[in-house]
């Protein structure tokens, strides 16, 4: 489930805001301003401090990203790498060309156009572990912002109940209702503190590491069925390459269909090929 992130979140404050609602709180003395800006805009602020303006601006995508992540069909795209070959083995790898602008992923894209233009096949290995590695890269910078973020988060709140408990003693002896605003505000912004970093930061730096697992998976099937295409490895070596780095559950739909079933499935594009075995 794509949107398990989003439901996490929905559900994990609704048991958290529930329970303090049962327990009697109110909304006035959970939301206080002061301890909100301290925990989210000092958490907010450290972030800035040790990243770049470059990464700060990122963070409403990655957080968009993390709740509602793009969706790619693994055992499509494998058809398709299935569908290339069969096509270069009949046809040419020239004919890949009408292809090109239908890739259904970006990165299959790239290493279509590397394999038409004829590139060796161990540059080509070398160029798309490099760009898996430059992406590898990228992707740790956004999931460690959002770990470092979750890190930041508790001592904010700290701070936020030293500064709650010396407004609290530089008030001894006034109202008793200031007194206990005061105090109020130190112990809620622990809470925010906590509750910011582990239901709202870090769990965002998890699922950006999960999807980039998941992509990362992805992108070297991708990889290593196109290098065997370029290597000249028959249809059915590259089926069963790139059905061993799929899931199990999914590794039968790419077994078991023959070449036939993979033309007719894959796509519009009208491409000649023998009729079916007959069954036996």
């Amino acid at each position: 489930m794509r949107s398990s992130a989003i439901v996490g979140f929905i559900f994990g404050f609704a048991m958290i805001f529930g329970a303090y609602y049962l327990e009697g709180g109110t909304a006035s003395t959970l939301f206080l301003i002061p301890a909100l800006m301290i925990v989210f805009g000092g958490t907010i602020a450290t972030a800035m401090i040790g990243s770049s303006w470059q990464h700060i601006a990122r963070m409403p995508r990655l957080i968009a990203i993390a709740l509602f992540p793009p969706e790619y069909d693994p055992v499509g795209i494998a058809k398709q790498i299935i569908r290339y070959a069969v096509v270069a083995r009949k046809d040419g790898i020239l004919a890949l060309e009408r292809f090109l602008n239908r890739a259904p992923h970006p990165y299959l894209k790239k290493l279509l156009q590397l394999v038409i233009d004829g590139t060796d096949p161990k540059e080509l290995r070398k160029v798309a572990e490099n760009e898996l590695l430059f992406i590898a890269q990228r992707h740790q910078i956004n999931i460690n912002l959002f770990g470092r973020m979750g890190g930041y988060a508790p001592t904010m709140g700290i701070i936020g109940t030293v500064m709650g408990l010396i407004s609290t003693l530089a008030s001894a002896g006034d109202d008793p209702t200031t007194l206990i605003k005061h105090i109020a505000m130190a112990f809620i912004a622990t809470m925010w503190g906590i509750l910011s970093a582990n239901l709202i930061w870090l769990p965002i730096a998890d699922k950006l590491k999960t999807l980039h697992e998941e992509e990362e998976q992805l992108l070297k099937m991708m990889q290593e069925g196109m290098i065997a295409l370029q290597e000249g490895a028959p249809p059915s070596t590259i089926k069963f390459k790139v059905a061993s780095l799929l899931p199990i559950s999914e590794q039968d739909q790419i077994i078991s269909m023959s070449t036939y079933e993979v033309m007719r499935e894959s796509s519009p594009i009208r491409v000649t090929i023998s009729s079916p075995p007959e069954k036996s």
